[in-house]
């Protein structure tokens, strides 16, 4: 009866996850559906039919008029994502293993540029940019994306490196090594999978994020998320092209997911013991 009854329980377990992934899959459908269709069998009855014959010509339209700004996100992304997470591991670290009189009060301080809204600093923001001469430039958004990911990042390494024992970096003291060699020759090898769980989390916000891509930038210098939206026209809306446009826009992060998907979830639980 046990037996049976814990057959019966997985049973209704898969069930539902199956339901619930077929649930979460179903724009996915949508769009490679809508995407692979002629612009004239497209319409809002036929939105769930297989196309009668398949046309690539969306993506071919869709990566002629994205391909400048999907490289500009590119350029973007790695370095932003890079540098938030090289300069959140030494804010962690420094924060979790090398305390200081205010260091809770300074931690505190960084965690409250995570509950900016990004209007109300918008105006000041493009003045900034604008004095410096990183306005309108992919490198004025690398800048933004730093300095307003270095909360979130800080948080992530600071939990993650309070489990390491401070015995360890006691050891290393001991033998000589200084500030940066223990953060180099110890904490960084160590840190594998808090960087990759914040290498995720920070590509995965700066490649979909719109709204300063969409006013400190312009034309040539702006990301594919902003050019997405060009993509819908005047007067008539090619759907086709719009699906494929954004299913091209989705990729990267998608494969980000599919590959390291599994070592994000490794990582969040590495972190989330001490903090």
């Amino acid at each position: 009866m046990t037996t049976t009854s814990h057959y019966f329980a997985r049973l209704l377990k898969y069930f539902i996850l199956i339901v619930l992934a077929l649930f979460f899959l179903m724009p996915i459908y949508v769009i490679l559906v809508t995407s692979l269709k002629p612009l004239d069998e497209i319409s809002l009855s036929q939105m769930w039919a297989l196309p009668t014959s398949i046309d690539f010509s969306s993506y071919v339209r869709a990566f002629e008029e994205l391909g400048p700004n999907f490289l500009n996100s590119f350029y973007l992304a790695i370095p932003a994502t890079l540098l938030s997470a090289l300069l959140g591991a030494m804010n962690g670290y420094v924060l979790s293993k090398w305390k200081f009189k205010g260091s809770e009060t300074l931690f505190t301080f960084i965690l409250f540029g995570m509950f900016i809204p990004y209007q109300s600093i918008l105006i000041p923001l493009i003045q900034f940019l604008d004095t410096i001469g990183l306005y309108n430039s992919i490198w004025g958004l690398i800048f933004v994306h730093v300095i307003y990911g270095l909360p979130i990042t800080t948080l992530m390494f600071r939990n993650f490196y309070a489990n390491i024992p401070d015995e360890m970096l006691e050891s290393a003291r001991i033998d000589g090594a200084g500030f940066l060699g223990i953060f180099r020759h110890i904490i960084l090898p160590l840190s594998i999978t808090g960087f990759v769980v914040v290498a995720i989390w920070q590509f995965t916000n700066i490649w979909n994020e719109f709204l300063f891509a969409v006013t400190i930038t312009q034309s040539d210098q702006q990301p594919v998320m902003v050019a997405l939206q060009n993509l819908s026209g005047s007067q008539i809306v090619q759907w086709n092209v719009q699906m494929a446009g954004a299913f091209i826009a989705a990729l990267p992060t998608l494969l980000v997911y599919m590959i390291l998907g599994k070592y994000f979830v490794r990582g969040l639980l590495a972190g989330s013991v001490k903090g």
